[in-house]
């Protein structure tokens, strides 16, 4: 690894990143579980702690305080505005570092060797108040705004480019496997049908299409195209793609003792981590019935507690969005 190709801690600073939008955003997000992320990471003086999602700093900041001035706590984050946002509340630090960088590539050269073995990391996969409030972002069902729905504004490809060119049988695969959408054929279809007469820019126009397939929203209700819009930020981002690859690299950065904790907010996360730990629990899968284990299964994680953890009456009342929060946490036992 040459000196050229390390890539440098983020530093905010002016002109570092694009201007806030109109209302001005402070990109300040309430961290979810965070008495009990902090007590099941176990953080000891020294320790060095890797929050793959910086979001607004939040849980950074508390582990920091624990930390009270020891160890080395890097954060990362893709989201430029994020990553500015949270180091200026951070403030600098001799043991705060933070790079923009997807998780999921945290196991691919430089990064194994920049990032160094962790005694705990941290990864939660919820959405920022300030991203699915901002209408200019493409996130929000409630606000319009160009159908862009890119955590990275470096990426190319945008919610709008899945809606106008991906087929009727691509359009169903993405709503019905990323959203779970029961009804993802017709609302594939009726997306075909609309773009042929003008295609989708914003979205406006596509809450109106599928209020127009689905339904319209019901007071104190989910808004009936919650599941597409969830659908497309996933493809677009390639969310779950991005977690299978962060959670191999963040378990290979793990030192032996050392704590996972994954907060989810959809079955489709909270399966993946749960069959992911559960894959490394050691536990034998040979056909029942076989007199001797073929398998060689070993444990190299230790599931901790017995299901996860969700948010208490207290904390829902502060803030409704915790409600689908699941935290689950393992530890490296090899």
């Amino acid at each position: 690894m040459t000196e050229e190709a390390e890539p440098r801690p983020y530093r905010a600073g002016p002109g570092s990143a694009p201007a806030e939008p109109s209302p001005a955003v402070d990109f300040h997000h309430v961290p979810v579980l965070l008495q009990e992320t902090l007590e099941e990471l176990c953080l000891c003086p020294g320790a060095h702690v890797l929050d793959c999602t910086l979001g607004g700093g939040g849980h950074t900041s508390a582990i920091l305080e624990r930390l009270d001035g020891t160890g080395l706590v890097t954060s990362l984050d893709v989201d430029e505005r994020a990553l500015r946002a949270a180091t200026r509340r951070v403030g600098e630090r001799p043991n705060f570092r933070a790079f923009q960088v997807n998780f999921g590539q945290i196991g691919q050269s430089p990064w194994p060797e920049l990032l160094g073995p962790q005694d705990a990391i941290l990864m939660d996969l919820g959405v920022s108040s300030p991203q699915l409030d901002v209408g200019e972002r493409g996130f929000s069902i409630k606000r319009d705004g160009p159908l862009d729905m890119r955590m990275d504004a470096r990426l190319e490809r945008t919610a709008a480019d899945v809606v106008n060119f991906s087929d009727a049988q691509e359009l169903r695969r993405i709503f019905f496997n990323y959203g779970e959408e029961p009804r993802a054929s017709r609302v594939a279809n009726e997306l075909v049908k609309q773009r042929g007469l003008a295609p989708l820019r914003t979205t406006g126009e596509l809450v109106a299409l599928l209020e127009r397939v689905l339904g319209r929203p019901r007071p104190g209700k989910t808004h009936p195209g919650t599941r597409v819009f969830q659908a497309l930020r996933i493809e677009v981002n390639d969310e779950l793609g991005n977690l299978r690859r962060g959670l191999e690299g963040a378990y290979a950065l793990l030192k032996p003792g050392g704590r996972l904790a994954v907060m989810s907010y959809h079955s489709l996360e909270d399966r993946m981590v749960k069959r992911f730990i559960a894959d490394r629990s050691g536990v034998c899968r040979c056909p029942r019935g076989t007199p001797i284990c073929g398998c060689g299964a070993v444990a190299t994680l230790r599931r901790v507690g017995s299901k996860a953890l969700v948010a208490g009456d207290e904390e829902l009342e502060r803030n409704p969005r915790a409600r689908s929060a699941r935290l689950r946490v393992a530890e490296r036992v090899g």
